[in-house]
């Protein structure tokens, strides 16, 4: 059984739904970044890590690959186009959006006081907003980031806007801002929701 170690607050959500998504048991461990746990595991300090037996895996999109290719689901095979398109889709999200809100992050609370530069904050949140509306051209006329079916892609970009609704920044109005609200809807995504607030 796979365990999944780091608080739901972390990128670890991601970790988290895909399992739900693919219908996997799991065990979760919400123990803060940087903690010893962590750190025996990762020397970074860093959140999520993913146990597999004797494997360790320290990085969400790293994890979320993983797990998708060795299941055979929630991803496209690779080397084909359509993985390519989803590899597109899965870095827009985390360098259009999830890069963002970290830097955002880190100069809310994460970064010494005397190195925080509040005034970023409205230029990131602006960034994030624009880069969430841009997914309207990216998508094209697809219900999926990457195409018919849903990836790994929406699992990175749905939780990088799951995000940035907790900080009220503003959604897409339209067809965009309805499939941001409907990966939130997932039961796969409610169900981790609720076990890891549960445990």
């Amino acid at each position: 059984m796979y365990t999944v170690i780091g608080s739901h607050k972390t990128r670890a959500m991601r970790v988290l739904w895909a399992l739900e998504e693919l219908g996997l048991p799991y065990a979760h461990r919400p123990e803060p970044p940087r903690s010893p746990a962590v750190r025996a595991l990762n020397p970074l300090g860093t959140v999520p890590v993913l146990q597999d037996g004797e494997t360790v895996i320290c990085d969400s999109v790293a994890i979320l690959t993983y797990l998708a290719d060795k299941h055979g689901q929630l991803t496209a095979p690779p080397g084909t186009p359509a993985r390519a398109r989803q590899d597109v889709m899965m870095q827009f999200g985390v360098s259009n959006i999830a890069a963002f809100l970290w830097t955002r992050a880190r100069h809310s609370f994460i970064l010494p006081e005397a190195m925080r530069v509040p005034a970023i904050k409205p230029v990131l949140d602006e960034e994030i907003a624009q880069n969430l509306a841009r997914l309207d051209d990216l998508m094209g006329d697809a219900p999926f980031a990457a195409g018919a079916a849903f990836s790994i892609a929406d699992i990175m970009i749905g939780h990088s806007a799951a995000w940035a609704a907790l900080l009220r920044i503003p959604a897409p109005e339209g067809r965009v801002g309805t499939y941001l609200k409907g990966l939130r809807a997932r039961p796969g995504y409610q169900a981790a929701l609720a076990k890891a607030q549960a445990g």
